[in-house]
This record gives C-alpha cells, sequence and structure tokens, in this order.
C-alpha cells in the first residue's frame, strides 16, 4: 500500500481511535478531555438555563423547573442508556476489527433508535399531567412546569439523534466530535436563551425552545463527522433489521435503560419529599441539582471513556488490559473527585448566587439550602467516581445486568433515605438521599467487577 493510499484512509477516518494498544491511563485521559470539554458547555447552558430563569422569571420559576428535573432527566436517562447500550456491540465490534458487522451493528441500532424515539415522544406527552399531579408540585408552578415539560418532551427526537450519533462515534474511539457539536449547541444556546427569555419573553417555554434548536445543531455536526468515516459506509443492507442482531442490542441496551428509568423514579420520589418543604426549599434545591451536572462532569466522561476502553478490548479479547484500564481509571477518577471537592466548598456559594437573587423575599433562605447541599454532595464525591467508572466498566465488557441491579440499589436506598431521614433529621434529611444512593449503587458494582473480572480470566 502506497503512503499516499494510507495517508487517504487515515484522512477518511479521522478521529477514529483504537485503545487497544498504548499506555491506558493515556488514552483514557486524552478520550476522557474533550468529553469533559463537552460536557462542561453542556453544563454550561444548563446553567445559564437556570441562571436566565432564576434571575430573569423569579424564584417560582426556577422551582417549576426544579419540581419536574427529575422526570425530564428520566426521558434523558432512557435515551442515554439505550444508545450507550448499543455503542457497546458497536465498540467491541471495532475492537475485534469485524468492520462489516459493526456496520450492520450500527445500522440496526439506528433503526431501533427511529423506533424507541417515536414511542418515547408519544408516551412522554401523555404522561405530563399525571406525573406533575404524582410529584405533587405547589400549585402556583403547576402552569410553568407542564408548559416547559410540553415544549422539551417535543424535543425526544432530536435528544435520540445526537445521542445516537456521539454513542456511535465514542464506539469507534472519536470523542473530540461530539465536543465540537456540544460548544456549538451550548453557544446556539445561550444567546437562544437570552433572545426567548429576556427579549420575547417567552417565559420557560423560550428556555425549552432554546434547548430543542441548540440540540438540533449538535445532531446535525455528528450526523455529517459519521458520513465521513470510511469504516462507517454502509449499504442499503445494513440498514435492514435482523431478528438476532436486533435482540442481541436490545439486550445489552434494555437494562442501560432500566437502570437510568429506575433511578429516575427514585429521583421523582425525593422530589415529591422536596415539595413538600415549600417553594424557597425547592429553589434551593433545584440550584444545586443544577450544579450536580457540574460535580459529575468529569466522573461522565471517563464513564463514557471507560466504556469505550473496556468494550474495545474486550473485543480483542484483552483481559488484562481492561484491569489495567480500570484501576488507571479510579486513580484519575480520585484525583479529580478530590480538586472539584475543594473548588465547591471554597466557591460554592458564589456560584449558586448566580441561580438565586438574594433580593427577594425568599432568596437568602433558598441559597443558604443551596450552599448545604452542595457541601454534603462535594464532601461525597468520590463515592459517585467510582460508581461511574467501575459501572461503565462493567457494561464495556458486556454485562449490563450488574449495573441494572446497582440501579436498582440506588432506587432503594434513594427512595428509603427521602423518607427515613426526613423523619430523624428534618428537611436537612432529605439532603442525604444522593449520598446513601451511591453508596448503595458501589456495594453492588464493586463485588461485582471483580467477579466479572474473574469470569474473564477463567
Amino acid at each position: 500500500m502506497g503512503t499516499k493510499e494510507i495517508a487517504g484512509k487515515k484522512k477518511k477516518n479521522q478521529g477514529v481511535t483504537s485503545m487497544t494498544q498504548g499506555n491506558p491511563a493515556r488514552l483514557i485521559l486524552l478520550f476522557a478531555l474533550p468529553l469533559m470539554a463537552g460536557n462542561v458547555f453542556q453544563q454550561l447552558y444548563t446553567v445559564t438555563d437556570t441562571a436566565i430563569v432564576g434571575r430573569a422569571l423569579g424564584v417560582e420559576a426556577l422551582a417549576a423547573l426544579g419540581a419536574v428535573d427529575w422526570l425530564n432527566w428520566m426521558v434523558l436517562g432512557v435515551i442515554q442508556g439505550i444508545t450507550q447500550g448499543f455503542s457497546i456491540l458497536i465498540a467491541q465490534k471495532f475492537g475485534s476489527e469485524d468492520y462489516e458487522d459493526m456496520r450492520k451493528a450500527t445500522g440496526n441500532s439506528c433503526m431501533l433508535a427511529v423506533i424507541c424515539a417515536v414511542v418515547l415522544c408519544v408516551a412522554a406527552e401523555l404522561v405530563i399531567d399525571p406525573a406533575i399531579a404524582l410529584l405533587k408540585a405547589p400549585a402556583e408552578i403547576v402552569p410553568m412546569a407542564s408548559a416547559y415539560l410540553r415544549v422539551m418532551f417535543c424535543g425526544i427526537p432530536v435528544l435520540m439523534t445526537y445521542n445516537m450519533a456521539s454513542a456511535v462515534l465514542r464506539a469507534l474511539g472519536d470523542s473530540k466530535t461530539p465536543l465540537y457539536a456540544m460548544v456549538l449547541a451550548s453557544v446556539t444556546n445561550i444567546g437562544l436563551d437570552l433572545l426567548f427569555v429576556i427579549v420575547f419573553g417567552w417565559g420557560v417555554e423560550g428556555a425549552a425552545g432554546a434547548t430543542i434548536l441548540a440540540q438540533i445543531l449538535s445532531a446535525v455536526y455528528c450526523i455529517l463527522a459519521i458520513r465521513k468515516i470510511e469504516l462507517l459506509k454502509m449499504k442499503r443492507s445494513d440498514l435492514r433489521m435482523e431478528k438476532s442482531l436486533c435482540q442481541k442490542l436490545c439486550v445489552l441496551a434494555a437494562p442501560m435503560a432500566f437502570q437510568n428509568g429506575i433511578i429516575a423514579v427514585g429521583g421523582m420520589i425525593v422530589q415529591i419529599v422536596v415539595n413538600g418543604f415549600g417553594v424557597a426549599f425547592i429553589a434551593g434545591f433545584t440550584a444545586t441539582n443544577k450544579l450536580y451536572g457540574v460535580l459529575e462532569v468529569a466522573a461522565t466522561s471517563y464513564g463514557y471513556a471507560m466504556v469505550t476502553y473496556a468494550g474495545q478490548n474486550m473485543g480483542a479479547g484483552d483481559g488484562k488490559r481492561i484491569s489495567r484500564g480500570v484501576r488507571a481509571g479510579l486513580l484519575i477518577g480520585m484525583v479529580t473527585s478530590l480538586l472539584i471537592t475543594a473548588v465547591m466548598l471554597l466557591f460554592g456559594r458564589n456560584i449558586l448566587g448566580c441561580f438565586i437573587s438574594v433580593e427577594e423575599a425568599a432568596g437568602g433562605e433558598a441559597l443558604e439550602i443551596a450552599f448545604r447541599y452542595l457541601k454534603i454532595m462535594s464532601i461525597f464525591l468520590p463515592i459517585l467516581y467510582v460508581l461511574h467508572i467501575v459501572r461503565s466498566s462493567i457494561q464495556g465488557m458486556g454485562n449490563t445486568v450488574i449495573p441494572m441491579v446497582s440501579g436498582i440499589s440506588e432506587f432503594v436506598m434513594r427512595t428509603g433515605a427521602s423518607f427515613l431521614l426526613p423523619m430523624l433529621f428534618g428537611e436537612n434529611g432529605i439532603l442525604f438521599a444522593e449520598i446513601t444512593a451511591w453508596t448503595g449503587a458501589d456495594l453492588i458494582l464493586v463485588p461485582g467487577y471483580f467477579h466479572e473480572r474473574k469470569k474473564i480470566k477463567s
């Protein structure tokens, strides 16, 4: 093969990276850093949504978004579970260099994603009012909460498209394209937020519409990048749904979607308890929950890196290399979580002040509640990082059942804590529900990982 031909192939497959060779820590970091930067931009526009709504529309509008936050997250979590589950098989086929089956897995994944998006969109729109009633949101914020969700759920097909496209790219070791897509979406979202909410006065619906339009741009960007990858040049036959292949994809994706869904149900139960403490408490709780994404931004990125790393090396049949990667990932995760903890303890109150106007009657109280909650989550952050890294490694190894069981454990612990702790410690008790849930998940995941590692060795 000539030099020009090799250079041409590299250009056609630009961004694609094999994680089956080289230093595991370096590969994980290089893969995770662009994702981390992309997640920072994603959190930037989430935080901007919150700041603009909280500052421009007031504490009640902020509480309205917070009161249904877990319902919104449940839909996103199910979508991410489905697409990440599909990407496991794609990563394994890429690691084993079985490119024909990789293209078939990608084509069938896309077709299944379309079906899931339609079903999920219809179902989500139908359950909005019953779900808000179940969450027991204060009457004064129900209309805003309902309006926000109706617009957001219309964008489910867009959300599915972006997540499927970025999952395919990550499976092939490309974490830079999703970064560029997220930067584009973040800048667009911030500009549209200011235009729709402040200039046009469209309220919470404007904030939701800005998010959807920004996601359309990021989805288109990722799709255009995929079309340039020679290894993913699919024929019409690759899109033909094969029963056995679809079953295999669903076996991987269904537990992950269920896992995220059950975690979200637990979160909604917590929100029901929180909604009973009044608007100021809801607003403070919401402000910190919006920073939750910032706290776990690196953990999520390391998780995506570990899914791809473990998946590719599983396809290559290198169990020892997976173990080396998990150890490296855990070390990196611990250092990162401690740095984030230090930043939040030092500057958290100032950051939260961007969301909450202390000039309002309930503003000062909401800020105190928010900072109290932020300190608790920050101190116990290493537990969350272990959760993401170990769970994603197990998923990449092809086992999505153990992570699903950990999600059930997380649900039980979060739900139990949300009912028991407020009875013992008052409203402050609910602030420890997340920590309890993380711990419950780790109690399943850590032994589960050693079980999977032993099984691979044998």
